[in-house]
């Protein structure tokens, strides 16, 4: 099923337009996760690709793959070094306006009432978010975000808490819902000596169906790049 999802692909790597709801690591229960597709996403490898970053279930969008072992250690290097360009759009509940710059700070809590989430914490680890009101409608807020670091659940902590609008349909920091609106919109992945990897997800129905759609001429065709196979590493 996720071969129709293909945004980029090499020699390698692969980038995928994953869809919510989808696991990208197994869960507890054993359920059906990114790894049930990956067999099906070799294209003539024998080796099966392995994710370099994580999505959230419920966040749909750009999902990049390595191909080989040594593509995935230089590619793992790019999102520690802060060269990936990342680009999210959601949907929050609530008024936002104007632009600016999220820094604050993550740490995880959990209890066993509530399980583990994340909270601002000035002595956690350095998060920041750049962010762009697109639209506002109806007590929403159109948000595009450019992480500048990767902390687990680093845009929806900082759109409830920095913000004050959580995600909407975030099932930890807002009320909850049908669908969870945080789209991975845009990735870019500088390497040495070859192009850089650009994917482009398309906007997923369900921001269609809450009422937001981006302008037009502002989600750039998605390309899928030929390659000839090498030997594998």
């Amino acid at each position: 099923m996720l071969a129709n999802h293909v945004l980029f692909l090499d020699g390698e790597a692969l980038v995928i337009d994953k869809p919510a709801g989808l696991p990208v690591d197994r869960p507890r229960d054993g359920s059906i996760s990114l790894e049930n597709h990956l067999a099906g996403l070799t294209f003539g490898f024998r080796r099966w690709p392995h994710a370099v970053h994580r999505l959230d279930r419920d966040t749909s969008g750009c999902l990049l793959l390595s191909r080989n072992p040594k593509a995935h250690a230089r590619l793992q290097q790019a999102f520690e070094q802060g060269l990936v360009t990342k680009r999210y759009l959601a949907v929050l509940d609530g008024v936002v306006e104007g632009e600016g710059v999220i820094d604050l700070a993550l740490s995880k809590i959990s209890s066993a009432e509530a399980g583990w989430r994340m909270k601002g914490d000035p002595a956690g680890k350095a998060a920041r978010t750049g962010w762009r009101v697109i639209e506002v409608k109806d007590g929403r807020s159109f948000v595009e975000f450019t992480p500048e670091t990767g902390r687990t659940h680093q845009i929806r902590v900082h759109a409830a808490e920095a913000l004050g609008a959580p995600v909407v349909g975030d099932p930890i920091y807002g009320s909850g819902g049908k669908h969870s609106l945080l789209h991975a919109a845009a990735l870019t992945v500088p390497r040495a000596g070859k192009p850089p990897i650009i994917a482009v997800a398309p906007l997923p129905a369900r921001f269609a169906e809450a009422g937001f759609t981006l302008p037009e001429g502002a989600e750039a065709a998605t390309v899928v790049t030929e390659f000839e196979k090498p030997e594998e590493a």
